[in-house]
């Protein structure tokens, strides 16, 4: 017998020992009105006899449901798995118990009933076939009862599986924009600074090292500590301000407290490109950016003096942090543009 069959859903071999003894204690006193201790006397003849029905048929069914599960195994086909498994049964359970009980109808009421005469034939297959169908759809529903459960979990196990693995897919995706993005800006401004000044180059050269060396070191990780992202920060303003000078004026104020909390990584360089690709940045026109964090988030706020730009932006950058925060748990980035500034707030991830 295959125990902890796959089609069955559990180790079923406890529950079928229990109703296989159980049963026959309980139905003759049911459907036949034996009793213990009195006339009709409920014995041993009677017990085996039912044992050796209850077992039969419990078996039997047991086989009939992993075959109807085997050859309809889809959900589109339960309701037509149930019926022909349901018809199946019956037709099984009322040949086998007619069967036996005709068989050994002698044995199992010989010394019975006592003074009590045995019943009829007739009334002898009207109670056993009563007995043997009402068990039988018991047994079946227990068994369909637990393997629905069974595949219920499995199919949200599976759907939370699928949603991880897409999840995970997305972020790497998200997290592949940042590269590109980041090379193609900071290349065009060394090659611009290698002309003018050299010595300039080189600092330049090292502090890109170190940011795109952070890029590569927390490609992975869907967060970083504040701390870590604010110490390449640093490197990546050195950047900025060699690319704009003092066009561009970046404060950083984060109290020492918000350190150890997370953030996706590369997120406010993202925001530091972003404000600088839809701003004017000029002598006459500074660009203010202020990192600072409040309520649970870290700000990153500049002035407003757009500029006119002939096609629409893409918002990949934005966007791109929006994703990733969400996919990080639902987390909301909060975006809001008033007359004189752009402000985006991202949540500060706590430790774990």
């Amino acid at each position: 017998m295959r125990w902890v069959n796959s089609k069955v859903g559990f180790d079923d071999r406890w529950v079928m020992i229990a109703g296989i003894l159980l049963f026959p204690v309980f139905i003759p006193v049911i459907f036949f009105g034996l009793r213990f201790g009195r006339e009709p006397y409920y014995d041993w003849n009677t017990y085996f006899t039912t044992l050796a029905n209850t077992a039969a048929i419990w078996i039997g069914s047991r086989y009939i449901m992993i075959w109807a599960r085997d050859r309809y195994p889809s959900f589109e086909e339960v309701k037509k798995r149930l019926l022909v498994q349901l018809g199946v049964i019956l037709v099984y359970t009322v040949v086998l118990n007619n069967t036996l009980t005709y068989l050994l109808r002698d044995f199992c009421f010989s010394r019975a009933h006592g003074a009590y005469p045995p019943p009829t034939l007739s009334d002898l297959f009207i109670g056993s076939n009563s007995a043997a169908i009402f068990c039988t759809m018991l047994v079946v529903a227990i068994y369909e009862s637990i393997y629905f459960m069974n595949e219920l979990r499995k199919s949200v196990q599976d759907q939370e599986l699928l949603k991880r693995e897409s999840l995970e897919a997305q972020l790497n995706a998200l997290k592949t924009q940042v590269n590109p993005h980041f090379l193609f800006n900071n290349l065009n401004t060394l090659s611009a600074v290698i002309s003018e000044n050299p010595g300039q180059a080189i600092d330049f050269v090292q502090q890109l090292s170190k940011v795109y060396r952070h890029i590569l070191e927390v490609r992975d990780e869907e967060s970083i500590l504040l701390k870590e992202e604010l110490d390449v920060l640093k490197a990546y303003v050195f950047l900025l301000k060699t690319r704009f000078g003092n066009n561009l004026d970046i404060s950083i104020h984060v109290e020492e407290e918000k350190l150890q909390q997370k953030i996706a990584p590369l997120s406010l360089q993202i925001l530091m490109e972003n404000a600088i690709k839809h701003n004017i940045v000029s002598s006459a026109r500074p660009l203010r950016i202020d990192v600072f964090a409040d309520q649970g988030k870290l700000v990153v706020r500049n002035n407003l003096q757009k500029k006119q730009q002939l096609t629409e932006s893409t918002g990949l950058g934005l966007d791109n942090i929006r994703n990733r925060y969400r996919l990080l748990g639902n987390r909301q980035v909060e975006v809001e543009e008033g007359p004189s500034s752009f402000t985006v707030s991202i949540p500060l991830i706590g430790l774990a």
